[in-house]
């Protein structure tokens, strides 16, 4: 998009400092758009020469997950939710396919669950009172799935119930929550992760005593559990670093490579290695 008339001059920008890293961000512009790279080996990322398709999309990307076989369930900055699928020619395209459902949140205060193969919301909730920061699904279970957001609440739904929500209170944490996540082989068990940097090892039946450990020294941004027999717990923070730790909370690695916010991270289902990806790069 073009704007009329002479493009405004940047206000100066502020010197970083070590206590403030907020300032740290590289991007710039004023419009941005997003995209989806599809990468065969995640070794290959982020070189786009061996990107094996892509597409660019109208309104940046602010979270995805796997549907099905070749199913990429895509939220974006515009509060859409669109579901892209891979053809037999590697040739990305919008069709929703077999899949059943998911969640999600926004910054409108909703929760939704979504009905994939239908193409429509079957459940709209208003429960938080503030923007959503994150949802997670329930394994093994379709109907349970776990919420917070900025009004400092977290909470436990349950769709098969007259009043679906639950809320979680967890001593272990005195600030606003920003990212949670199921435990991959304890049901009742979830992971918390708060704006001061504090992760929290939650059991649904009992959450005043929960497992605490101030991981970083900012806010917590996302979780990835690895596949091993015994899950390590992967961490990453607005403090620009990456921790791994063991079923204790203890620390077992810590990554501080990155030069900006760190808002993804996967384990890769080749080889176990760690990924992570920051605002403009990987």
């Amino acid at each position: 998009a073009s704007l009329e008339g002479p493009e405004p001059s940047p206000p100066p920008a502020s010197q970083p400092t070590v206590s403030d890293r907020t300032t740290l961000t590289r991007l710039s512009g004023c419009c941005w758009v997003g995209s989806i790279w599809i990468f065969k080996d995640p070794e290959w990322a982020p070189n786009e020469g061996f990107c094996s398709t892509g597409v660019q999309t109208e309104a940046g990307v602010a979270d995805l997950k796997c549907v099905a076989d070749k199913g990429i369930l895509v939220a974006s900055d515009s509060g859409a939710v669109d579901l892209w699928e891979l053809d037999e020619n590697e040739t990305l395209i919008v069709i929703f396919t077999n899949a059943t459902q998911a969640v999600s949140g926004s910054k409108d205060f909703c929760v939704k669950v979504w009905d994939i193969p239908q193409q429509t919301v079957l459940h709209s909730y208003r429960a938080h009172s503030s923007p959503v920061t994150c949802v997670a699904s329930c394994p093994g279970k379709d109907t349970v799935f776990l919420s917070c957001a900025e009004d400092d609440r977290i909470l436990l739904w349950d769709t098969r119930s007259p009043k679906p929500a639950t809320r979680i209170v967890c001593s272990a944490s005195a600030y606003l929550p920003t990212s949670v996540m199921w435990h991959p082989q304890q049901s009742d068990m979830f992971v918390l992760g708060d704006e001061n940097g504090t992760v929290a090892l939650v059991d649904t039946k009992n959450p005043d005593f929960a497992l605490s450990s101030g991981v970083h020294s900012q806010t917590i941004t996302g979780f990835a559990f690895s596949t091993h027999s015994s899950p390590l717990l992967a961490s990453i923070s607005e403090d620009c670093s990456v921790a791994v730790l063991d079923s204790s909370l203890s620390e077992v690695f810590r990554s501080r490579s990155h030069r900006d916010f760190v808002r993804g991270l996967s384990w890769s289902p080749l080889n176990k290695a760690l990924l992570s990806t920051v605002l403009d790069t990987l």
